[in-house]
């Protein structure tokens, strides 16, 4: 990965386009990429990465958006390539920063994100478009073609300046069967191929699979069977925003005379949008409310909920518990419908185990053919460089290791391994007259967003709260006479979550005495009460290999 250490780019030249990806390099998720032009942004998505054990107490990781600070007014449209929150999970956050941004996308993309941004009280300004359309954004000349993926109305986004023709991909596989026949527009790929493609953004996820991907319409096989076989209730979890996936659900259920009912908020909100606007059809009279279903048969009920990716908060972790009003029970079938996301590797095992415990029997990708990625593999992805032929390549949406393999493809198809960049997060590339260069970077840090609120937790503060988690805290009462620095009486240690023993005590109040006594200044302060904890921090840590958080509270005597 090239990197650039945080080097201011210098001015942007006339005529030339600048790309800097704020998200999705080097991780799945918080997707934002800017493109300028003239003086003018365009921005196609701005996702949200779900945080890891790491993160404890953060919700959601948003993009960095001091790039464009003080340059909000030039901002000409926001396009979203698609609707899952790695996608669209940022926009409420970016439109507190300016709410009348036009945000451009396909109808589904739009009905899902205007749930969202009611959420916030936010309105927005949405201007829906389709595969095929060609519009003007300010300098910026934008055309969509389709794409297929694991939710509908996937786009990729054509971008035209006179610095040159930029394709990014956004989400996409090469599905030949789709389920909604809705295929990715490989003549338009083509077409622009021909044009000639100045800079290629394609997504890297499945870059390290060989092949290509089997067909949605592959998994049906191994979904009727959990459904003509399980002798009780059906439990399957899936993202609230896979419709294809959710689709497939129900049509096997309806087959074998089962009830359908949807658990937890997110996806009750999402599937009633798609069905309202046609992407979802359930078979009138098989819709049935959670309380209704429990009182049915166990062998006609099917619950289709959240949490696949073993979330804590999520209706399937919860039920896994045993803190959720559905309780599951001996013969119960319980379908995970979706990816194994990198990261959540042992969150989902550990929801295997817990859901077994409870006596459920557990099919997932493992175990069965119950899913197939939504993001083209190895092979489909050579097949697009040699239809596009590109001068540069950029691979976007993926960790290092995808990224890589990407760039890697692109130069067994005949890319300049100089103009395949490997960048992360901030880097900024140039374009101008076909030639593509890395110029700089751009603050491009994790913001937290704790209830709501970008930025409540920091680096430093989840820091304390994993040693907290880990090595404890232990509070330090001082009575320090001011004029001396003498100690009047015997410190007090108070500790949680770290033992000290009376020899580990008198030791730490050793310390203590040598800090005091070590201070030029003042030795009753904040500084004072700073640089005894710091002591106490570095002698644990030598003597004792723990680090727990220590707060020191020094009264005058």
């Amino acid at each position: 990965m090239r990197r650039t250490a945080h080097q201011t780019p210098p001015a942007l030249a006339d005529g030339a386009m600048r790309i800097v990806a704020l998200g999705g390099l080097g991780e799945i998720g918080r997707n934002m990429t800017v493109f300028e032009y003239a003086g003018k942004l365009l921005i196609v998505d701005c996702g949200v990465l779900f945080p890891e054990e790491h993160h404890p107490g953060v919700d959601v990781i948003l993009p960095d958006f001091s790039y464009l600070k003080n340059r909000w007014q030039d901002v000409v449209g926001l396009v979203l390539t698609h609707g899952h929150e790695d996608h669209i999970g940022g926009v409420p956050y970016l439109l507190k920063h300016r709410g009348d941004i036009p945000v451009i996308s396909a109808k589904l993309t739009l009905a899902f994100l205007k749930t969202k941004l009611e959420e916030h009280r936010i309105k927005g300004k949405m201007v829906q478009v389709k595969e095929g359309d060609r519009r003007k954004f300010g300098p910026f000349d934008v055309e969509f073609l389709a794409v297929n993926h694991s939710i509908p109305d996937g786009l990729a986004v054509a971008i035209r300046t006179p610095a040159g023709l930029v394709l990014e991909t956004g989400d996409f596989k090469m599905d030949q069967f789709p389920l909604d026949k809705r295929i990715t527009d490989l003549a338009g790929f083509a077409r622009l191929g021909e044009e000639g493609v100045d800079l290629f953004l394609p997504d890297s996820t499945n870059a390290e699979v060989p092949g290509f991907l089997a067909a949605e319409a592959d998994l049906i096989p191994a979904i009727d069977q959990v459904m003509r076989t399980a002798p009780r209730r059906v439990v399957v979890s899936s993202f609230a925003s896979h419709v294809h996936r959710i689709q497939q659900i129900i049509d096997s259920a309806h087959k074998y005379n089962r009830k359908v009912a949807f658990v937890g908020r997110s996806m009750v909100r999402n599937m009633g949008t798609a069905r309202e606007l046609g992407y979802l059809k359930i078979p009138r009279g098989m819709l049935v409310d959670a309380k209704e279903l429990e009182r049915m048969a166990p062998n006609k009920a099917v619950l289709i909920c959240t949490g696949s990716q073993g979330e804590p908060m999520a209706a399937l972790a919860r039920m896994a518990s045993g803190d959720h009003q559905i309780n599951l029970t001996d013969g119960d079938t319980v379908l995970l419908a979706s990816s194994l996301v990198p990261g959540n590797e042992s969150s989902i095992y550990r929801l295997i185990n817990d859901l077994t415990k409870q006596g459920a029997n557990v099919v997932h990708k493992g175990n069965a053919k119950v899913h197939v990625s939504g993001h083209a593999s190895a092979g489909e992805l050579v097949y697009c460089y040699n239809l596009v032929r590109p001068k540069n390549v950029m691979p976007v949406h993926g960790e290092y290791r995808h990224l890589k393999a990407n760039a890697e493809l692109a130069i067994r198809t005949g890319v300049d391994p100089k103009n395949a960049f490997i960048v992360e997060d901030g880097t900024t590339i140039d374009l101008k007259d076909g030639v593509a260069k890395v110029t700089g970077s751009v603050p491009a840090a994790y913001v937290y967003v704790e209830n709501m609120i970008p930025g409540a937790a920091t680096e430093e503060s989840l820091q304390d709260r994993i040693r907290l988690a880990e090595d404890g805290a232990v509070t330090v009462l001082l009575i320090v006479n001011p004029d001396t620095g003498k100690i009047e009486e015997d410190p007090e240690f108070f500790s949680v979550g770290f033992n000290m023993t009376d020899k580990d005590i008198e030791k730490a109040i050793g310390i203590v005495e040598k800090t005091l006594t070590g201070l030029r200044g003042e030795k009753t302060g904040p500084g004072a009460e700073k640089a005894v904890a710091q002591g106490l921090l570095r002698w644990s840590d030598r003597s004792l290999r723990r680090k727990p958080v220590y707060t020191v509270i020094i009264v005058e005597a």
